[in-house]
């Protein structure tokens, strides 16, 4: 049997990461072999270029180009062989990420997106997104009280990630039998037991 496909979307500081965790662990409870990984990133190619994505400045379109190339990696090395093989893959990021980040806080042209999506996985879409929402004001605030090195995208300026939101907000009203929308001004605990009910009540039952 084929595995499931989650994906966890939201802007920086959304809070997203830490609940990955949590829904690996509910699903390795139910005996369910799970394969965690990120975007960009997940393999030694992937994550090369993730660096340079994260770090190194360049022209918008070159950014999505190397989005999908290490997308397509990703996709070829580990999450369609694991799918096909009945793990489940739960991912920190996919598509809706590019969609959100290059066409909705760039402005990248959005067909160029939806030809690039086509070519690199026509036909494959999370079984489930869940999209952690969040002021970019709170967001903000947090990713400061990390007191990480912000990478070239933390160091947007409150108005990209405003964008960013509205991108998400969007992809999430196009495809509402795929993504969930989360509110994620609350505390880790019960945002923990909504996703998991979520996970539980959509791939589960």
């Amino acid at each position: 049997m084929r595995g499931r496909f989650i994906t966890f979307e939201g802007i920086d500081g959304a809070g997203k990461s830490t609940q990955i965790e949590a829904v690996a662990e509910l699903l390795r409870a139910r005996a369910i072999d799970v394969e965690r990984t990120r975007e960009p990133g997940g393999t030694p190619l992937a994550e090369r270029l993730r660096e340079l994505l994260l770090h190194q400045a360049m022209h918008l379109e070159t950014e999505a180009l190397l989005m999908f190339a290490a997308r397509r990696e990703h996709l070829a090395a580990r999450i369609e062989p694991a799918l096909a093989a009945g793990r489940w893959v739960v991912c920190d990021r996919f598509s809706d990420a590019t969609y959100a980040y290059q066409v909705g806080g760039r402005g990248l042209i959005a067909a160029k997106f939806a030809a690039l999506e086509q070519w690199v996985h026509p036909g494959l879409q999370p079984d489930l997104t869940l999209v952690f929402d969040l002021d970019p004001a709170i967001a903000a605030t947090r990713v400061a009280a990390a007191g990480d090195a912000p990478d070239r995208f933390e160091r947007e300026q409150r108005d990209f990630f405003a964008r960013v939101r509205s991108a998400y907000l969007q992809r999430a009203k196009a495809a509402p039998q795929r993504i969930v929308v989360v509110d994620a001004d609350r505390t880790p605990e019960v945002i923990r037991a909504e996703i998991e009910a979520i996970v539980v009540e959509r791939l589960l039952r």
